[in-house]
């Protein structure tokens, strides 16, 4: 009993990341020594994967809901959000296309065939006119039911903005979507405790059913995933701070560090977020008002980090089932990888779960994401440093336009005088 109880004591201690390692590790043994039989341990995995499909929709509504209406003030406050989300959506498009660029060029999945029960076949290609006809849901309640992605996040933030227009008539609905949004990141966690046990279930019976020689390419799966990382803040966000902020880039790169550490190391951006007001305030003069509003906002609709890693990752499963994309295929990836990390919680497997919409869009199988499951927590480290530095160059850059930045403090910011934690 003892033992049982150390046991048990010690699962319930151990990270999350390292419980899905194990999972993963586990999995790929018992395929290699069960083989075709692995597959009796498939049905764990269809079982995380359902329930995975059954957070979609909740956590993408309730959370955009939530998010659009965090934004309370009228005119001044109408403008700065309508400039924080256009920064935020456009640095995102950014970085989605520089992981399928970089994944495009580099192939990592090349070289590896592999074929899951479900078949593939990519959406004929819908005309422009469709496309934006079909964002417009007629019976919202149809595209809830129906799991329509798009639709849903058009009429949520639609919804939310309406919410926010009435005032203090909305004050209860918006209560009860903020308990709503707060129930579904706690239905996720639960969901994603069952993870090790669903990547163990996929894991054993992909490897058994092809062999081991599939995880190979993941080592550069990682390599490709960090250099877009490391691309899009060098480049874009750098490039963004010289070009419409007339600011020196350096000096946000090193006010920016002490946050980007705290997100690689925590892999969270909400748990970022009091040394990323820091960071802006103390370290870049940002005004207390603006990083106070922007900065919330970002941890829970910008999602850069993200999008490129959905990028490159669709584009990796894509390559290993050996699927030729369309231009269509690879706007359509563009489109829903942006609008889709507006609704990713700051939830542990909500990456994941965002992963799986832009598969679906495509018709690649929910099954492919047990292959890159046991390296997310590799992956979510360097995405979330990407939310993070993403979250406080918008911060500064609407700052600056609103006048609300002290160019004293950001060209005298010394890093090593912010706070460390």
């Amino acid at each position: 009993m003892g033992k049982s109880t150390g046991a048990v004591g010690w699962w319930r201690g151990t990270a999350l990341w390292k419980k899905i390692l194990i999972g993963l590790a586990l999995g790929i043994l018992a395929g290699a020594l069960l083989q075709e039989d692995a597959s009796l341990f498939k049905p764990l995995g269809d079982i995380f994967i359902n329930a995975i499909m059954m957070l979609i929709v909740p956590l993408v509504f309730s959370t955009l809901v939530v998010g659009i209406t965090s934004m309370r003030d009228p005119q001044k406050m109408g403008r700065i959000g309508a400039r924080t989300i256009a920064l935020y959506l456009l640095t995102t498009a950014f970085a989605i296309s520089i992981g399928l660029l970089l994944s495009t060029l580099l192939q990592p999945g090349a070289g590896v065939e592999l074929s899951f029960d479900e078949s593939v076949s990519p959406n004929a290609a819908p005309t422009l006119a469709s496309i934006l006809i079909d964002l417009v849901p007629r019976n919202p309640i149809d595209a809830l039911a129906n799991g329509n992605i798009l639709q849903i996040i058009v009429f949520a933030i639609g919804l939310g903005i309406s919410l926010t227009l009435i005032g203090e008539k909305g004050n209860a609905l918006v209560t009860v979507f903020d308990s709503f949004a707060e129930a579904m990141y706690k239905l996720t966690a639960i969901v994603m405790a069952f993870a090790p046990f669903g990547v163990f279930g996929l894991m054993a019976h992909v490897s058994g059913q092809y062999g081991l020689e599939i995880l190979l390419p993941l080592a550069k799966l990682i390599g490709v995933v960090y250099l877009a990382c490391i691309l899009h803040v060098l480049v874009v966000y750098s490039g963004f701070i010289a070009l419409l902020g007339r600011l020196n880039p350096k000096r946000y790169l090193k006010g920016s560090v002490d946050a980007m550490m705290i997100a690689f190391s925590s892999a969270s951006s909400a748990g970022s977020l009091p040394i990323s007001l820091r960071c802006a305030q103390k370290n870049l003069g940002v005004s207390e008002g603006v990083s106070g509003f922007v900065l919330p906002v970002g941890a829970t609709i910008n999602m850069d980090g993200t999008a490129l890693y959905q990028g490159v990752v669709v584009l990796f499963i894509a390559q290993m089932l050996g699927v030729d994309l369309t231009l269509v295929d690879y706007g359509m990836i563009i489109a829903t990888g942006t609008l889709a990390s507006i609704g990713t919680a700051g939830v542990p497997g909500a990456g994941l779960i965002m992963l799986s919409i832009v598969m679906a869009q495509i018709g690649l199988p929910l099954e492919a994401i047990g292959v890159v499951a046991g390296i997310d927590r590799i992956l979510d480290m360097a995405r979330t440093s990407v939310n993070v530095a993403g979250d406080i160059m918008v911060t500064t850059l609407v700052g600056k336009s609103e006048g609300e930045l002290d160019l004293a403090v950001y060209n005298g910011s010394d890093p090593a005088s912010a706070p460390r934690e």
